[in-house]
């Protein structure tokens, strides 16, 4: 294999552009993954270049392609870019559904709108998603304070009969340990600030550990860019996909925010006696120093995630080292003082009661992550005025919604994990009080928003049925003369109509977002007015009240234990099973296509990986072959294409000719991510490649045509494809055709014939000529 790596990658440089005349085909992968043997059609294959992660392959007879130019005049040499192990690999990666709120957060940063000129702007649009990133790393972190300082140290092992039932908590509980060492209030809390301080410490290994499996592979270097507005896409830019200085900065503040949360939850308890009738003032006074260092910590923090956003125009391979070590080394040593501050003898401290300060933490962070949310789709709307998309989803809002979905993403399972282990240390639910009164509200809406969301499935369903029954007439005109088969037609309208719901995301994501803040105020507004349980709170209202009341607080708790424990189960089934690791691969596919710019603990991005991966590999085979090269993306394979063409230099660029298949360029990324993949981004890249083919089916659920305007759409699209191919039995078909609908567009005569055309167009020597808007017709 290494021969073949060798021949493969050197060969071709021994022989000048005019005497080859070989076309490459390089061939990237959809959502899922697949294997080499599949994508080349053959069981034997070798690696010409990569490792386990990702690499290009060949078919075994193929390796030494660049010694038999004269093989090849009539057929390119396949090659296949593998990069489903950067998604789906190894099974510790179902862990990342933990995070999966902080790559939630992370793609509202790149859903602004298109807008030029408004450079300052932008920046506070990605400022505020910085902010809102920042909350849910305080709120995971709070959420581990008030399982393992207020529900286990301060609650249970504070009460006797809890104490009694869990054993392990012995020695925390005076009356277990007949007031042991351990038994003493602060010491306790100080014993299980090791629970939240040790979360925050995994996180930033898991941030530090993917940076370098994943994202530390540096595209090719091109001369900085001027740093001004020039209205092209920035996945163009040079330091697009290397944005580790930003990653650095914001791991070392997120990991010191997470630190310096445990630190003043620890600080507040021990103050708070302190501060009262008789308290020692010798305490008092370090208390107040302690808080005051709290707070400065805290302040610099804000300041380093609102500093510095990110350095796209040139490739910063600088890194602000002092920031980096320093500003967790610090907050670590607040925390150790702080324990240490907590842990002091204090006779006459018990512990009664919930913790204080935990319901005020969630609801400041509540409040603010909403005023955060607010905020941010002012800006938006703003910016979407600027340059209006008619085909931005929500009229660009996207982003303002999906953040106010990764707070209740955020809010929901620390909410799940709270009510799951009070419920737990709780047998009788009469020992300890349990956790703060907010989260028993946040909990209490939850099937008030399920029943918003049943509605609203009902609706769509309706209009899927409707549409279904418009293209039974559609499919009988797509094959015309075929004897009618009433089951098969209904089969291929269905999957037309149910193809559909994709474009229906936005409607879902609106009113399930507006829905949430709409509750989420109210459940704030309603913990903050009576300091009671819904039930409890409604107990002189009406009947009919209480009863919901009841009833929407006993379900809300079950639903979202049952939540928890399907996440749990889910993210266990998928440690265990491959299959079931790699559909948690096609989320990450799809979330984790975007260099993490809002929050540094988010899954990693492997675009940061594979699109350099194949810029390299496009560049150094057309430099040394001057060869032609037909870039063929299926689904997400077709937006690492196009990132990768982007990043390639405009001789090259102009070297490559793109076919795309069952992709959601414009579909998908164009709705969602205007400012990147809008219509004047996609409008550029069909002019700065040498010619680009799109097929799609309508039976697709995913893929869609690229909708360029003007005369360069019939250019790009293909009419829609046939799905089945055959209608009933023919001498081809003699079996009933499958309805593939996003997969294997191999398998339709029509690729084979656009990938002919697209190398026709092509010379091997330089450009080849833009031919004439040609329309397409479907495949027979």
């Amino acid at each position: 294999m290494e021969r073949a790596q060798e021949r493969a990658s050197t060969e071709g440089a021994a022989q000048g552009p005019e005497e080859s005349a070989t076309a490459l085909e390089l061939l990237v992968h959809g959502v899922g993954g697949t294997t080499p043997q599949e994508m080349l059609d053959d069981p034997r294959t070798v690696r010409i270049t990569g490792d386990d992660t990702a690499a290009v392959f060949r078919r075994a007879e193929d390796a030494d392609a660049e010694r038999r130019p004269e093989d090849y005049r009539d057929r390119p040499v396949p090659e296949a870019y593998v990069w489903c192990n950067l998604t789906s690999g190894n099974s510790a990666r179902a862990l990342w559904l933990l995070l999966l709120p902080f790559m939630v957060v992370n793609l509202a940063h790149w859903m602004r709108p298109t807008a030029r000129g408004r450079r300052r702007t932008v920046r506070f649009y990605g400022l505020l998603v910085r902010l809102a990133g920042l909350t849910l790393t305080v709120l995971l972190v709070a959420a581990a304070c008030e399982v393992a300082l207020d529900l286990a140290a301060w609650q249970c092992a504070g009460t006797r009969a809890c104490a009694e039932r869990h054993s392990w908590l012995g020695f925390l509980s005076p009356d277990v340990s007949d007031d042991g060492w351990w038994s003493r209030p602060g010491r306790r809390l100080a014993v299980a600030a090791l629970v939240p301080a040790l979360l925050t410490g995994l996180l930033w290994y898991l941030s530090h550990r993917t940076w370098s499996a994943y994202e530390s592979q540096q595209p090719i270097s091109r001369s900085p860019e001027p740093d001004e507005d020039t209205g092209r896409t920035a996945l163009g830019r040079p330091g697009f996909w290397y944005g580790r200085r930003l990653v650095a900065r914001l791991r070392a503040a997120h990991t010191a925010a997470g630190l310096v949360t445990v630190a003043a939850a620890l600080a507040s308890a021990a103050a708070r006696f302190d501060r009262g009738p008789g308290g020692p003032a010798l305490l008092d006074s370090v208390g107040l120093l302690l808080d005051a260092a709290l707070v400065i910590t805290a302040a610099v923090v804000v300041w380093v995630v609102c500093r510095r956003g990110r350095s796209e125009n040139r490739l910063d391979e600088e890194l602000d080292e002092h920031l980096v070590r320093r500003l967790p080394l610090a907050a670590l040593a607040l925390l150790l003082c702080a324990a240490v501050y907590a842990g002091w003898e204090r006779p006459g401290w018990h512990s009664t009661g919930r913790l204080l300060g935990g319901g005020t933490t969630f609801g400041g962070l509540a409040l603010a992550q909403g005023a955060l949310v607010i905020a941010l789709a002012v800006v938006a709307r703003l910016l979407h005025r600027t340059h209006p998309d008619p085909r931005a989803a929500m009229h660009g809002l996207a982003g303002p919604a999906v953040a106010m979905l990764a707070c209740a993403l955020g809010g929901v399972m620390s909410g799940g994990v709270s009510q799951r282990v009070s419920d737990w240390l709780d047998g009788t639910g009469t020992s300890i009080d349990g956790p703060p009164v907010l989260l028993t509200w946040q909990a209490s809406v939850i099937p008030v928003l399920l029943l918003v969301l049943l509605v609203l499935c009902g609706w769509l369903g309706r209009r899927a049925w409707q549409l279904r029954r418009t293209e039974l007439g559609e499919v009988e005109l797509d094959y015309p003369g075929e004897p009618k088969d009433t089951a098969r037609t209904r089969r291929i309208a269905t999957t037309r109509a149910l193809a559909t719901l994709t474009d229906r995301g936005p409607l879902i994501v609106a009113v399930t977002s507006t829905t949430t803040l709409i509750l989420g105020a109210g459940a704030l507004l309603g913990a903050w007015a009576t300091d009671k349980a819904p039930g409890q709170a409604a107990q002189h209202a009406y009947a009919f009240v209480q009863g919901a009341a009841e009833t929407a607080q006993a379900l809300g708790s079950w639903l979202i234990g049952f939540g928890f424990i399907l996440f749990v189960t889910w993210g266990r089934r998928a440690y265990k099973d491959a299959s079931a690791r790699r559909t948690i691969g096609i989320l990450w596919d799809v979330g984790t296509f975007w260099p993490r710019a809002a929050h540094p603990f988010a899954p990693p991005c492997y675009a940061e990986r594979a699109v350099p991966d194949l810029t390299w590999r496009m560049a150094t085979w057309t430099r040394a072959t001057g060869g032609r090269l037909v870039l063929s993306g299926h689904s997400q394979g077709s937006v690492l294409a196009a990132a990768a063409a982007w990043q390639l230099k405009p001789s090259v660029r102009k070297r490559v000719a793109l076919l795309t298949y069952g992709s959601p360029l414009e579909r998908l990324y164009g709705r969602w991510f205007p400012a990147h993949f809008g219509p004047a981004a996609l409008t550029a890249l069909h002019h700065e490649v040498d010619c680009w083919r799109n097929l799609h089916r309508l039976t697709d659920p995913i893929g869609g045509p690229v909708r360029l305007p003007g005369d360069c759409g019939p250019e790009v699209d293909r009419a829609p494809l046939k799905d089945p191919l055959a209608y009933g039995r023919t001498a081809q078909h003699p079996l009933p055709a499958q309805i593939l609908g996003h997969s294997d567009y191999q398998a339709d005569p029509a690729f084979a014939h656009e990938r002919k055309r697209l190398l026709a167009r092509l010379k091997p020597d330089l450009p080849g000529q833009r031919p004439q808007a040609e329309s397409g017709r479907s495949s027979a």
